[in-house]
């Protein structure tokens, strides 16, 4: 095997279980690794968040980390997806091809010679089956440099395989949605505390997914917009109005965070109250509407003198 010392690659780190090994094992292998992670408003892995796992892995192997945080591109492509939607509103081939274009065009930035991923063959229905990880590759310009260390026995040999900076022999053939054969190299790895072995994604949501299809049908599509679903009771009025209802008292102060110039706040005083945001009203008739809601959802009683 070719002495690799000089040889970068760029791994999509998400801080899971999954990534976490994988930048290890090029590690192993001699690799100086560069992550990147991707901020997108549908992560599920803990309260904070994705970014934050994927610092404290990068801090604790001691490489580069560069964040990126989706935008506009982002949104237009989950509205309006090429390869279509799985189970929701989870357009996870399209969402793939964004990432790894962003990757590839990082890789080139910092010199890079592959991508590694911690993908893993069968673990996700729509994404993660040989045909459409190659599409994935396809579409994003990586054919055959995308290496997936996890399962690279099971796939053929990658350019980083065939020009050996990287031994085939010390990848795995994992598959499937268990995570068992992970857990138990993480031990023997000496890799503890890590907080989503598996991870999630809001647009698999059925909830979820029903809120950001109604939002979008309203125009309301900006990262603000749909950070702002996963809060609260949403309501919609005749107008186009729209009333959140906040659920406890985190709710609450998030829901006054994200109040506008334009938009109204309102709470029940000297009762057990929720915070109500009002957005896009048109006149006293949603102010009206919104502050019946807000009653309804207090502590208030009608029938007390």
């Amino acid at each position: 095997m070719k002495k690799n010392s000089n040889i970068k690659a760029v791994g999509l780190l998400s801080g899971g279980l999954d990534s976490t090994l994988t930048v290890k094992m090029m590690i192993d292998q001699g690799v100086e690794v560069h992550v990147l992670n991707f901020v997108t408003p549908f992560c599920t892995c803990t309260k904070k968040g994705c970014r934050h796992e994927a610092s404290r892995v990068a801090e604790l192997f001691k490489v580069p980390v560069k964040i990126i945080s989706v935008g506009k591109e982002y949104i237009e492509m989950i509205k309006n997806p090429k390869y279509g939607y799985g189970s929701n509103m989870n357009p996870c081939i399209d969402c793939r091809i964004l990432m790894f274009r962003n990757a590839k065009k990082y890789m080139k930035d910092i010199g890079a010679s592959f991508i590694f991923t911690g993908e893993v063959l069968g673990q996700r229905p729509m994404s993660q089956h040989k045909k459409a990880m190659k599409v994935i590759e396809q579409e994003s310009g990586l054919n055959n440099v995308v290496l997936r260390p996890l399962s690279a026995k099971l796939l053929e040999p990658t350019i980083p395989e065939k020009k050996h900076w990287i031994n085939r022999d010390k990848l795995l053939s994992i598959q499937g949605r268990r995570r068992l054969p992970q857990i138990e190299i993480a031990d023997k790895l000496g890799i503890k505390d890590y907080p989503c072995p598996a991870g999630g994604c809001r647009l698999t949501d059925p909830h979820f997914a029903k809120r950001i299809k109604e939002s979008f049908e309203h125009e309301e599509e900006t990262i603000k917009d749909i950070q702002l679903l996963k809060y609260g009771r949403h309501f919609r009025l005749k107008s186009g109005a729209k009333v959140i209802v906040g659920r406890n008292e985190t709710e609450n102060k998030i829901l006054k965070e994200f109040q506008d110039e334009n938009d109204i706040v309102m709470e029940v005083i000297g009762v057990g109250s929720p915070i109500v945001l009002l957005k896009k009203n048109s006149g006293k008739n949603d102010i009206k509407k919104a502050a019946a809601i807000c009653i309804r959802y207090s502590d208030f009683d009608d029938d007390e003198d």
